[in-house]
């Protein structure tokens, strides 16, 4: 939907999170004077000024008949919402797309697509291309178009959230991998990848897709794009390095620049995170890996020295079989379980436990006592390992306090406190 579309229309914010504020803020700064609706099920929201109506509450959903246009926020299903809405439903980054008059690099994938935005970004930005990192990872992108140009580019993070609906793809489209995920949020798996798919479907002969040929979802989606195609293979976590230079070469970035900004490139918090070693252990947090395929990753990269790892929370109905499989013939010798997944893995793991392999097994409520029972059960030259294989809400509020607290108390116990 082109701006000039919005004027007359009676728009209606649902959800006012991080992005539905940023909506606000950019409508606002358009229509000074318009009447604005938010929609919202948490009671806390506060009336951002006069013009603007709320509707918050366990009703909220019924706001949506009211409106000509809803610009819904990434984090409400849409299967939660009445059929006669969709068709008037828009997103952020739809109005983006169709208004961004620069170049848009979209990161798509399951896993590793924050860590590959940011190196894209890094590398063009040494390039002294005018570069803007935008999207999960960056800056709500809507507010970038008051100052967009021709000759921006934007490195724009795309959640299937984000994706779901989209019917226009970005310039450079980088494809990492899709996995089973987010099963809570959308019907099937099937949906989810079809979310996924919009990043590469609606490209022209102009456009350039960089894609996993090893994931085989990933490579039959990529059948269907018209855009010049450029195949990108390695280990789970060396695909944002390949990806990364596939990007920087459409751009013409020398090599020199690539491999100087690929050193120094400071890896986000909580991806395989080094924390330290206390006591003769060494401690890695993995916060982020919320699938098994992570977790796996994350095993076959740090090898025989992992001997605890702590896994567990949300529950999204994802099979842990393969999981199971690549513990049961590691070296891991102790784990440790948060609910509610965590009994899940346990009676997956001994199921296939046919060699009746030994191991030390607990379940705890929180990361305390983790990380006291990690340093009682691990061996000094080895590895623990915080890869939980799930999401993280339940016991903690995301990735990033799961993390936290995880640091917090591998530096708590390993400095000092008595075990």
């Amino acid at each position: 939907m082109k701006l000039n579309e919005l004027k007359d229309k009676r728009i209606l914010i649902f959800g006012f999170g991080r992005e539905g504020r940023d909506t606000f803020k950019f409508l606002r700064k358009l229509f000074p004077g318009k009447k604005i609706g938010i929609a919202d099920r948490s009671n806390e929201v506060k009336k951002p000024d006069r013009n603007t109506m709320l509707h918050l509450g366990k009703n909220y959903l019924a706001a949506i008949g009211k409106y000509d246009t809803v610009v819904k926020s990434p984090g409400i299903p849409f299967k939660i919402l009445p059929r006669s809405a969709v068709k008037k439903i828009i997103t952020q980054t739809e109005i983006f797309f169709n208004n961004c008059r620069g170049r848009i690099i979209g990161v798509t994938g399951t896993k590793g697509k924050s860590t590959t935005a940011a190196l894209i970004y890094r590398i063009l930005k040494d390039g002294k291309v005018k570069v803007h990192l935008a999207g999960n990872i960056g800056k709500p992108v809507l507010n970038l178009l008051f100052s967009d140009t021709p000759r921006n580019v934007y490195v724009y993070e795309l959640s299937s959230h984000q994706l779901y609906n989209l019917r226009k793809s970005p310039h450079v489209a980088v494809f990492l991998n899709v996995y089973p995920e987010h099963l809570d949020y959308y019907k099937s798996f099937k949906e989810y990848a079809n979310a996924k798919a919009n990043i590469c479907l609606w490209q022209t002969e102009n456009d350039y897709l960089i894609y996993n040929s090893q994931n085989e979802i990933v490579k039959n989606i990529a059948k269907k794009s018209k855009a010049e195609k450029i195949q990108i293979k390695g280990e789970y976590y060396e695909l944002d390095t390949a990806a990364a230079r596939a990007v920087a070469r459409i751009f013409k970035i020398p090599d020199r620049i690539i491999n100087k900004s690929i050193k120094k490139f400071k890896h986000l918090p909580h991806r395989l995170e080094l924390v330290g070693t206390f006591k003769g252990i060494t401690f890695y947090n993995d916060a982020l890996a919320t699938i098994p395929e992570a977790t796996i990753s994350a095993i076959n990269k740090l090898g025989d020295k992992v001997e605890t790892i702590i896994l567990g929370g949300f529950d999204r109905n994802i099979d842990f079989r393969k999981l199971a499989e690549k513990v049961l013939v590691s070296k891991i010798k102790t784990m440790i379980f948060f609910p509610t997944t965590g009994e899940k893995i346990w009676k997956t793991i001994v199921r296939q436990n046919k060699k009746k392999k030994g191991f030390n097994r607990f379940f705890v409520n929180n990361m305390e006592e983790a990380i006291r029972l990690a340093y009682q059960h691990t061996g000094k030259g080895k590895i623990c390992l915080l890869s939980t294989a799930s999401a993280s809400f339940g016991i903690f509020k995301d990735y990033k306090e799961k993390g936290d607290l995880f640091k917090k108390y591998v530096k708590k116990y390993g400095c000092g406190k008595k075990i």
